[in-house]
């Protein structure tokens, strides 16, 4: 087993460089690269590497780095950002294994980790779970911590600020979304500013909404504006578009009685605001009445009470099973497994009438926080176990700690986009005597 570990871009704050310190505790050497003045200002840490040159030498410098350092393992933030592309494409040739962090599967007081990729790039897609559905132990799960909006909120700031910054020592930096520090920064405060707002002004939307439509509405959560889950792993090329598709499907196979919520992206309200495309959609379906665009309702209450719950592939798909309410994807989706999700179309799913298998669900969930969910938070520390506050598995935990003799076998695939996500039976084992994978 090489002992050798390098970093890539981390989320927005200071994880990877307290990451980088868990790390080391567990037994490895830490090399990080800096992308950016927002990538160099949160690593703390030594043994960091400014890479400054142009994206299209990145490859040969990554597998020259690679091979000197003798790496064993990459770990990044992110797979389909075009630096960790290109390094999943060198991580395979030199049989290097990758392991990515995302934002939790299970929300909101887990963090993703996987190896070679997540969400549609996850190798969950690719069927062969054996999900047991007998009792498994756990380590004992903590909650989210307070106060992480306002965090992020200032990391971000911090980050793009740091970023502007030192932007002479990296000039042929590419973001993977709008890098201006000053209107990045001023949408983080407008971000602020409508949380306030929307807090105030839906207060008492739940309280009309539920008594008119209780189980006779459905959710439909947006996503991010520039999500790559929706641009890679869907076949939407906007949100604008998800939302013109869902309401047109809704206005010819809905029941009149019916209902339908739209709910905003928290991490999206500085940047886009949909009230105009709905009042325009609305008036043109004749769905007066029967459409509701919220921000800051409260999803738990929100998903109860509803009949079902329509999205792409958000993780509010793992929220809406855990209170056993019916979910329909419309993109690539980890929990697109028959027996959890329906299977049919989008135009009969408004007649959907069953119940979420809670018991399967709860061995799913149970099979993700085992293999690919860290109990911790990547803004602000859930717990008081190591530098990063994460809650680890006991066999996430032995994964990530160098042993000299261990032997690792790394094969990571080409990103390529998988259609159908997981929406047949092969490879799905479910049973009590089954071994999880």
């Amino acid at each position: 087993m090489r002992r050798n570990v390098l970093l890539l871009q981390g989320p927005i704050g200071p994880f990877f460089s307290r990451f980088g310190d868990d790390l080391e505790a567990r037994g490895f050497a830490v090399t990080k690269i800096n992308f950016n003045g927002g990538d160099r200002f949160f690593y703390r840490r030594s043994g960091a590497i400014d890479y400054t040159g142009e994206l299209k030498d990145w490859e040969s410098w990554l597998e020259r780095l690679v091979i000197n350092r003798s790496i064993g393992r990459i770990y990044l933030f992110g797979d389909c950002r075009a630096y960790h592309r290109i390094a999943r494409e060198v991580a395979a040739r030199l049989e290097v294994r990758v392991f990515v962090f995302e934002e939790g599967y299970i929300r909101p007081n887990f963090i993703t980790l996987e190896e070679n990729g997540v969400n549609g790039h996850s190798s969950m897609m690719r069927g062969n779970l054996n999900i047991a559905t007998g009792p498994v132990d756990l380590p004992a799960e903590l909650p989210q911590p307070g106060s992480v909006f306002q965090l992020t909120a200032l990391y971000a700031m911090i980050y793009y600020w740091a970023s502007a910054a030192r932007k002479r020592r990296f000039p042929h930096y590419r973001h993977h979304r709008p890098f201006e520090w000053l209107s990045e920064g001023s949408r983080w405060i407008r971000s602020g500013l409508r949380k306030w707002r929307y807090s105030r002004l839906e207060s008492q939307v739940l309280d009309e909404l539920i008594p008119q439509f209780d189980k006779n509405y459905f959710v439909c959560p947006l996503q991010v504006h520039c999500d790559m889950q929706v641009v890679v792993h869907s076949d939407f090329n906007s949100i604008e578009h998800f939302i013109g598709e869902v309401l047109a499907s809704f206005r010819e196979n809905a029941p009149i009685n019916k209902a339908i919520v739209f709910k905003h992206h928290p991490l999206d309200r500085g940047y886009t605001d949909y009230s105009t495309l709905f009042a325009n959609l609305v008036a043109e379906l004749g769905l007066q009445g029967r459409v509701f665009y919220v921000h800051d309702v409260c999803l738990p209450t929100l998903l109860r009470h509803a009949q079902g719950t329509v999205l792409i592939n958000s993780t509010v798909g793992i929220s809406s099973l855990f209170h056993g309410t019916p979910v329909k994807t419309l993109g690539d989706a980890i929990y697109d497994i028959p027996g959890l999700t329906d299977q049919g179309s989008l135009d009969d799913f408004w007649d959907v009438e069953r119940d979420v298998d809670a018991h399967f669900f709860q061995a799913f969930r149970s099979f993700l926080v085992q293999r690919n969910q860290l109990n911790g938070n990547l803004y602000r520390r859930i717990s008081d176990q190591g530098s990063s506050g994460i809650v680890w598995s006991d066999l996430l935990s032995s994964e990530h700690t160098w042993v000299e003799d261990r032997v690792e076998h790394a094969g990571v695939p080409k990103l390529t986009v998988i259609h159908g996500g997981v929406a047949s039976t092969k490879g799905i084992v479910r049973g009590d005597d089954a071994e999880a994978a």
